[in-house]
This record gives C-alpha cells, structure tokens and sequence, in this order.
C-alpha cells in the first residue's frame, strides 16, 4: 500500500513497478537483548530481502531503545543506511498539523463544526464542491468528499516526468483550485476517501485564524516545546540535510530505480506533506502525543474519535481514522496510532500504543512499482510494527 501513490494510479490509471533487489550488506543493531534485536533485524532484513534498497527501524520501549538497519544508504557507493538519519515523513506531517488545529479549538479560537467557508470564503466551490457545507472536523477525518489534487501535479508519472517536473512549486491556492476542477466524491459527511487537499485546507485555516503560516505554527506549539531540533518545515527547499539515506522509485516493470532523493515540489511542499525528521523525532512526537503533552484532555478524545477506514483503500484490515491520527490493531488484542507518510522512492510508518511508553517508526528508501508488491512490502511493515508492539507488551521487562 502506498497511500499517495496509490491515488496517483487511479487518477493516471499507470501502475509502478518492482524491483526486487538482493542487497546482502551487513546491518547493524543497537539494543540491550539480543533476543528483541535479533528478531527485529530478522523484520528489517525480510524487508530487504522483499526488494527495498535500505530500511531502518526504531523501537523505543520503557526499557530501553533498539535501532536496526538493511540493506544499503545508496546504490552508487553500497554505504550502509545512515543511523537515525533525516526523513522524509510526508503525510506524517497531517498529524502536526492536525495537533495544531486541535491546540487552536481548545483555545477557542475556532471550532471543529465551523465550515471550510467561516475561514476561507469561497475557496473551495464549483463542480459540486461546496465549502459551506464542509466542515473542519470532516476535512480533518477525510470525511469531506472533496476531490484530490495530486494527480494534476504529476502531469507524466516516469523518471523522466519527476525529472522535468520535481521544481515546479504551486501554492496552497493553485493545489485547491486544481482539485476543484473535479466533483466530490460524495456529499460532505456520508463517506470517507483518503484526499491530500483536506490538509492544504487546514494549513491555509491555521494562517487564516492566527496571522502566521501552518509552518509557524507547528514550530512555535511543537517543534520548539518539545525540542524537535531534527524535524523542519522545509517550504519549496527540496533538499534532505545529511546524513540521510538516499530515496528511489521504479517507474516502469523491470525498469531501474530513478533516485528521488530531491522532493517533488508539487506534492512535497504543503501541509499535507512536507516535513523532514528523524525517526526519533518523530517517535519523541508520537509519545508526547499520546501522553497527553500536546493537547487537553478533551481534544486528544476528539483526535481519537474514529470512523471505519472501508475496505480496499490500501490500509491494513480493521483501520480506524481519528483526525489526522489513524488506529490499527494488533494481532496481540488492542491498536495503535500512527500516520503514514510516503512520496516518490520512500515510506514512513511511525506507530505508538495508546499509553505512549511503546513506539516505534519504520522507513522504507524505495518504492516498488507494481501494486502487489507495494503491498506486499506494506504487509512486511505492518508484521514488523505488530510483533514488535505485541513482544513488548509481552515481555515488559526485556528490551
């Protein structure tokens, strides 16, 4: 499953393919029991194995903290994937900035019933889109029906089109009035898709209620409170920071793996994902998250008010969506929250059980091409995430 990707299918109706690589070079784990350790690396090499070029994995417990990686950084130079390096999180991103939207309705600055339209009068209308009728509480939850605009942004999905087009930048209005060329896909409120222009939305909200940009915003109420000093809004600067692993997308069956290290600007640029981090960044976040150090009582229950993910949109068996903040289950009984991000040649599944005190985030440095491998690769991710969690809780005192 790749959630972006997948959307650029329907819309392109063009399929990636896989490559599935033998890349044997040592990995190295960091832990203090060789039994976890050894089961995790077991996880990370099956992913290696499975075609991806390099992979990582970061398990944080009340015992103590285990990083393990595979396969290789860079294909050119076969050096090893850099410890804790930078990230591209993409839509990871949602949930900062879903924290923000819920900081601002404690606060009373807005409410999560008021319309798209109290904050950005008339943006968001034509074709059947309506932003009267749609509120925030639904584009946060992707209950809006409002159209997604990343297949307009990638007029030619090849190497040679993420080439040609990776430094084209639009702004937060040119992405919305892209998506409104097209009809909702159902009326506000009475179903649920999975639409990237929910969180442009809410980026242009937050500037609307406070005076200050969406980017501004997550510094000042989190990046900054919580010492995040890894994790940036980066804007239209496609550049990763070192040390970082180097990303890579198969765009045609057989074909090679293009290097796509440099973000594609016109969907790696906005509120719905465009941040850079580190995966103990973003597990530093997911915990104060849950632990009740970002948001009042009452907006984390609302953060965790959930409707059904329907089956066949790329996400695992029994997903519940929050707002900006998805639930999973576990094979051991109860779930996890998490959001995943992905983009051209990456994947990131940070996941952290309700208490906190357990999380762990996985980063994957290709992108296959076909949709079963995709998938594939994707049920590798999830069995990782859920033995790891599962074996936690099993044996509390073991690291």
């Amino acid at each position: 499953m790749s959630i972006m990707l997948s959307r650029i299918n329907r819309r392109t109706v063009t399929v990636l393919a896989v490559a599935l690589l033998a890349l044997f070079v040592p990995a190295e784990s960091r832990a203090a029991a060789p039994h976890r350790v050894s089961q995790l690396q077991r996880d990370v090499d099956a992913l290696r194995d499975d075609g991806i070029t390099g992979a990582s994995a970061r398990l944080e417990t009340p015992h103590g903290v285990q990083t393990v990686r595979s396969g290789v950084g860079d294909l050119t130079t076969g050096q090893p994937v850099a410890a804790d390096g930078y990230l591209r999180i993409g839509s990871t991103t949602k949930t900062f900035v879903a924290a923000v939207l819920l900081q601002l309705a404690g606060e009373g600055n807005l409410s999560l019933d008021d319309t798209v339209n109290r904050w950005l009068p008339g943006l968001v209308r034509g074709n059947g889109n309506d932003g009267q009728r749609v509120t925030l509480r639904q584009l946060l939850q992707h209950t809006s029906g409002l159209p997604d605009y990343i297949g307009d942004v990638v007029p030619d999905l090849s190497a040679a089109g993420y080439r040609a087009n990776r430094w084209t930048t639009y702004t937060s209005r040119q992405r919305v009035a892209l998506a409104m060329k097209h009809q909702p896909s159902f009326a506000p409120g009475v179903g649920w898709e999975y639409s990237n222009t929910n969180y442009v939305l809410l980026g242009m909200v937050i500037e609307a209620v406070t005076g200050h940009s969406w980017e501004d915003e997550v510094q000042a109420r989190i990046l900054r409170p919580l010492r995040l000093t890894r994790t940036h809004t980066p804007g239209n600067r496609p550049f990763l920071p070192g040390p970082h692993a180097r990303d890579y997308q198969q765009f045609e069956p057989g074909g090679a793996m293009t290097d796509t290290t440099v973000a594609y600007l016109p969907f790696d640029a906005d509120a719905d994902g465009s941040m850079i981090s580190t995966a103990a960044d973003v597990n530093r976040f997911f915990t104060a998250l849950m632990q009740g150090r970002l948001l009042a009582p009452a907006q984390l229950a609302e953060m965790q008010r959930t409707v059904e993910v329907p089956a066949g949109r790329g996400f695992p068996s029994g997903t519940r969506d929050g707002l900006g903040l998805f639930w999973t289950p576990l094979s051991c009984g109860g779930g996890y929250w998490g959001h995943s991000g992905d983009g051209f040649g990456y994947l990131v599944w940070p996941a952290t059980t309700p208490d906190g005190r357990t999380t762990v985030t996985v980063s994957l440095h290709s992108r296959p091409g076909d949709e079963s491998t995709a998938t594939r690769q994707t049920q590798d991710v999830t069995a990782l995430v859920d033995r790891a969690l599962c074996s936690a809780r099993r044996s509390p005192t073991s690291t």
